[in-house]
């Protein structure tokens, strides 16, 4: 049985130039300016929400600027940031969220009409168009392009939790 504790990040000791580092001190700065900001009711659901959309978008900012112009969904976040205003962003929210999911089924013509599973995911349950829809700028990418832009952009929101639980973790020992 195997009771030792899961690997932790250590800030102190990261590469300077690793994505981790870069992106935990972008955050961090981002996290200080938050901070200094004064509520007018730290208690009310409304500063609350907005505290919490500030900390989500210092995050998505953070990583995107960690990771630089190299990738297609980081470039497309920047973008949408620096487009949007806070209202457009909680109407297209709204809409995501009343919108039913779209599925797309894939023919294979040599079967005769019948589905074929493998084109339609590998069986990842992930359908290409919902995945399209989940990475940032994902409209505009082939299938190939979109794969690898998934998969950093995965290795990218796991560093993300990563580095926010160990932050989490430093400011519960408090």
């Amino acid at each position: 049985m195997n009771t030792s504790k899961p690997p932790t990040m250590d800030l102190q000791n990261l590469n300077p130039s690793s994505l981790k580092s870069r992106f935990a001190t972008r955050f961090l700065r981002a996290l200080t300016k938050i901070n200094a900001q004064k509520p007018i009711s730290p208690s009310s659901p409304t500063e609350i929400f907005q505290r919490y959309r500030r900390i989500k978008v210092a995050a998505d900012k953070s990583m995107a600027y960690s990771v630089r112009s190299r990738r297609t969904w980081s470039r497309a976040t920047l973008w949408r940031l620096r487009t949007r205003s806070p209202r457009s962003r909680l109407a297209t929210l709204a809409r995501r969220s009343s919108v039913k999911t779209r599925t797309t089924t894939v023919v294979d013509k040599t079967s005769h009409g019948k589905e074929n599973k493998e084109e339609r995911g590998a069986g990842l349950g992930v359908e290409e168009e919902e995945l399209r829809e989940l990475v940032p700028g994902g409209e505009a990418m082939d299938l190939c392009n979109l794969l690898d832009e998934t998969a950093h952009y995965i290795k990218c929101l796991t560093t993300q939790v990563q580095v926010m639980r160990t932050i989490a973790n430093l400011y519960s020992l408090d």
